[in-house]
């Protein structure tokens, strides 16, 4: 029996929702808590890294991508910078730049 997604398309913030302390039926093995950024992009965790110089570049999107989450790249760098730090997160893995 499906049943349409009740927050299908809708966009909620902290002002929207209430969280109390309660009893809860959710196995937490079976919960879901990815989010979609874009049509294209889905996060697992819904967590963001800030777009600020002294928070977001390689090693922090690299960080936040190992827990599924995305780091922001901030724009104070030069265009080529960008493109080095970028490239540094894609080429990431296991702790290594390759």
């Amino acid at each position: 029996m499906d049943q349409p997604d009740p927050f299908g398309f809708i966009g909620l913030t902290y002002d929207d929702v209430m969280l109390l302390p309660a009893h809860t039926d959710v196995i937490p093995s079976e919960a879901d808590t990815t989010s979609r950024l874009t049509r294209r992009i889905s996060v697992y965790a819904p967590l963001l890294s800030a777009a600020m110089d002294t928070v977001t570049e390689a090693r922090m999107a690299i960080a936040m991508a190992r827990q599924g989450g995305m780091g922001i790249m901030h724009r104070n760098l030069s265009i080529a910078d960008q493109a080095e730090q970028v490239d540094k997160v894609k080429r990431s893995e296991s702790g290594m730049i390759t």
